[in-house]
C-alpha cells in the first residue's frame, strides 16, 4: 500500500509515477477525503474541549445554587455531534482506504514507462542451441518418451492440465530436489505453507481486492487456493515487530500453485507453458528499508544461478514500470528459451515490494534505537518448473528422440543421464 503521506505531500508525483505502470491516479479525491478528515478530528477534539469545560461548571453551579440543566443539555448536543461525527469519520477513512488499497505500488525512478514493449534484455546466459535436425516441441517429445500424459490429465480434470509419469515425474521431482537443496545451502529457511489461504493474506501481499477473481475460492469456507507461496510467505510475519539484528529474514517454500489461467490454443501456450497447476519453488525476503536493494541483487543471481547450472541457454531482462506486477516497485524476468517457438519464456521473477506488501501486513522492525519501520520484502521464483521442464526437453534433445539430462540433475535422478524412446 502506497503512504498516505506521500500522496498528500507530493500528489503530482505519485500522479506521474502510477501513469509510468499505465495507471491513471487522480489524486484530489483522497486529497478532499484527507481534508474531511482533518475537519472532522479538530470539530471534535473542540467538542470535546468545550464539553470538558462545561463539565467543570457545573460543580461550582451547585455551589451557587444555580439549576446545571443548561450545561447538560450543551454537553448532550456536544456529545451526539461528536458520536455523528466519529461515524462519519469512519466512513470517510474507509473510502480512503478503498481507493488506496487499489492503487499498485509505485515503480522504481529508473524503470521505463509503458508495458512489456520497454522490456530491456540485460544480457543472455549460456550458448543458443542449434540442431541440424528438425527440432520436436515438448509436447511431442514428453509423449514420445513417456513423460507426460496429457490425454488421461484430460479426462480426470480438464483442459489445462497434465500428468507426470515415470521419468518424467523424476524429472519434475529433481528440478525441485535441485532447487530446494541450492536454497538450504545458500542459508534460506524451508517453510511448508497451507494451501488455503484466507482473505487477509491475498490482501496483504497486494494481490486482493485487484485481483481476487483470478484466484480458486474454496466453496463454503473463506479461504482460496494460494497462486504462489510469496502469498503465504509474505504474510508470515503479519502483524509482527521484528528486531533490526534479525534481518534480513530468508526463507523458500515448495508448493503446487493454482491459478485461473488454462492454456489456450495458441502456439505458445501449448502444453505445460500455461496451466490451472503448476509446481514452484519461491524465495522470500524481509529486509530492513535499506537492505532490500542488496537483497534484489543476491536473489535475481541466485535463479539466474539454478538456471545457468540447468545449462540452459536463457535471458534476463529488466521489466518496465507498467510490466511489473501490481505489489511490486522493480523486476527481473530470468526467461528460458524455447527452441520450437523461437521465443524466451518466463521461469522466474525476481521482484522488490519495497514496504508496499508491509504496510498492508503491518510487518514492521525496530532499529538499534528504538525506531520503528516498515519491513521491505521481496521475492522470486526459485524456480517455476512448468516451463523449465519443456526448455529441458527441447533445448537438450538429441537427432534420435532422445533427451539429455543435465548433470546437476542427474544425482537426484539416480545417475540418469538420458532419457530414451521407448523400445517398441
Amino acid at each position: 500500500m502506497i503512504d498516505i503521506k506521500l500522496i498528500l505531500e507530493k500528489p503530482d508525483y505519485v500522479r506521474k509515477a502510477l501513469k509510468k505502470k499505465l495507471w491513471d491516479f487522480d489524486p484530489t479525491p483522497v486529497i478532499e477525503l484527507a481534508n474531511k478528515r482533518k475537519e472532522l478530528i479538530l470539530k471534535t477534539e473542540t467538542n470535546k474541549a468545550e464539553q470538558n469545560k462545561l463539565s467543570a461548571l457545573v460543580p461550582q453551579y451547585k455551589k451557587e445554587g444555580k439549576d446545571p440543566k443548561e450545561i447538560f443539555v450543551k454537553v448532550k448536543a456536544l456529545a451526539a455531534e461528536n458520536k455523528d461525527g466519529e461515524v462519519k469519520l469512519k466512513e470517510i477513512e474507509a473510502k480512503m482506504h478503498d481507493i488506496i488499497a487499489e492503487l499498485p505500488n509505485i515503480p522504481d525512478d529508473d524503470l521505463l514507462e509503458g508495458g512489456k514493449e520497454n522490456n530491456k534484455v540485460i544480457k543472455q546466459v549460456n550458448k543458443k542451441p542449434e540442431f541440424k535436425f528438425k527440432v520436436k516441441d515438448h509436447v511431442e517429445l514428453a509423449k514420445s518418451l513417456g513423460l507426460i500424459d496429457y490425454d488421461r490429465a484430460a479426462k480426470i480434470s480438464g483442459s489445462g492440465t497434465w500428468i507426470y509419469t515415470d521419468l518424467g515425474a523424476q524429472l519434475e521431482w529433481a528440478l525441485i530436489n535441485y532447487f530446494i537443496s541450492t536454497h538450504l545451502k545458500n542459508g534460506y529457511t524451508f517453510i511448508l505453507p497451507p494451501h488455503m489461504l484466507n482473505d487477509e493474506s491475498g490482501y496483504g501481499a497486494g494481490q486482493f481486492p485487484k485481483f481476487r477473481n483470478a484466484v480458486f475460492k474454496v466453496d463454503g469456507i473463506d479461504r482460496f487456493l494460494l497462486p504462489t507461496a510469496e502469498t503465504a510467505l509474505v504474510n508470515y510475519h503479519r502483524n509482527e515487530i521484528l528486531k533490526e539484528d534479525e534481518l534480513p529474514r530468508k526463507y523458500f517454500a515448495y508448493t503446487p500453485c493454482y491459478r485461473q489461467e488454462a492454456g489456450s490454443y495458441r502456439t505458445e501456450e501449448r502444453g505445460m507453458i500455461r496451466g490451472y497447476q503448476f509446481n514452484k519453488v519461491e524465495i522470500v525476503q524481509y529486509t530492513s528499508d535499506t537492505g532490500s536493494d542488496k537483497a534484489f541483487e543476491e536473489m535475481v543471481n541466485i535463479a539466474a544461478g539454478l538456471v545457468e547450472k540447468l545449462g540452459l541457454h536463457f535471458q534476463l531482462s529488466k521489466l518496465a514500470a507498467g510490466d511489473c506486477s501490481h505489489s511490486m516497485a522493480r523486476t527481473y524476468d530470468i526467461e528460458v528459451y524455447i527452441p520450437s517457438m523461437n521465443i524466451y519464456k518466463e521461469v522466474s521473477s525476481a521482484s522488490n515490494a519495497r514496504d508496499y506488501q508491509a504496510r498492508r501486513t503491518m510487518c514492521r522492525y525496530k532499529d538499534k534505537d528504538g525506531k520503528v519501520h516498515f519491513c521491505h520484502t521481496l521475492n522470486a521464483s526459485g524456480l517455476a518448473t512448468s516451463r523449465l521442464f519443456p526448455a529441458i526437453l527441447e533445448q537438450f534433445q538429441q537427432e534420435d528422440g532422445s533427451v539429455i539430462i543435465p548433470e546437476v540433475l542427474r544425482p537426484f535422478m539416480n545417475g540418469i543421464s538420458k532419457i530414451s524412446p521407448k523400445k517398441k
